[in-house]
């Protein structure tokens, strides 16, 4: 077990529950590490672990569901990626009582909210992508999904922003939105995102803002779609 001799024993508990142990165990401590504890915190790993994430169930669903369009597999793929899925993820393997965060955060709840707990979740599994490749990243990925059923009603649930914006995107050959944060709001503990969505096509871009990167995403998207059928109507 080279270089886990540092961690603790939870956190090699938490290896063994992903089923996957660290080459580099300093990836899995800032996977862990929210931004109000340090300033090598998570939230790099957990944008490249989003698109992993992305990736990984986009295959499952291809498999499982592969006769469905597009557009249904798109919905699908949002109900398994959205933050209430991810939540419960990140609690059923442990991570609320081993995120590393800063006194006020901690204070106010951190460990238990769903945005943070979410994120954290996307973090560790762009920090196994970073140690051991792809291969491994999607095998976590299934392993944390072996007990949601998927089945072809999932894309009955209805659709969020972002997905209802891409769809419109794709049904029209357009390039999807680049969406970046701009600014951030608040104390540590207490910040709130502010993000663009940008569409090229259209020389326009829209704000948002949410409590997380992935709230502010939405809130975006939210004003985009608006912005998109006011000119319709």
């Amino acid at each position: 077990m080279a270089g886990v001799h540092f961690l603790s024993v939870e956190l090699q508990a938490l290896q063994k529950r992903l089923q996957h142990e660290f080459a580099n165990p300093k990836l899995l401590m800032q996977a862990l590490t929210h931004r109000s504890f340090s300033s090598d915190h998570n939230e790099r790993i957990e944008f490249l672990g989003d698109s992993v994430l992305n990736l990984a169930v986009a295959g499952l669903l291809y498999e499982e569901l592969g006769d469905l369009p597009e557009g249904d597999l798109s919905r699908a793929r949002a109900n398994l990626v959205k933050q209430d899925t991810l939540h419960q993820a990140a609690v059923v393997i442990g991570l609320p009582t081993l995120l590393r965060l800063g006194e006020g955060e901690a204070k106010s709840g951190g460990a238990k909210r769903p945005s943070i707990l979410a994120d954290a979740l996307e973090a560790v599994i762009g920090a196994v992508y970073l140690d051991a490749g792809f291969v491994k990243a999607d095998q976590l990925v299934r392993r944390l999904f072996k007990n949601v059923e998927i089945n072809p009603h999932m894309q009955a649930i209805g659709k969020d922003p972002k997905t209802e914006l891409q769809e419109w995107l794709q049904g029209r050959k357009m390039n999807l939105p680049i969406y970046r944060v701009v600014g951030t709001l608040g104390a540590a503990h207490q910040q709130t995102f502010d993000v663009e969505c940008e569409i090229g096509e259209f020389g326009r871009a829209e704000r948002g803002i949410g409590a997380s990167r992935r709230a502010g995403e939405q809130a975006a998207a939210t004003a985009m779609l608006a912005v998109i059928k006011a000119k319709q109507d």
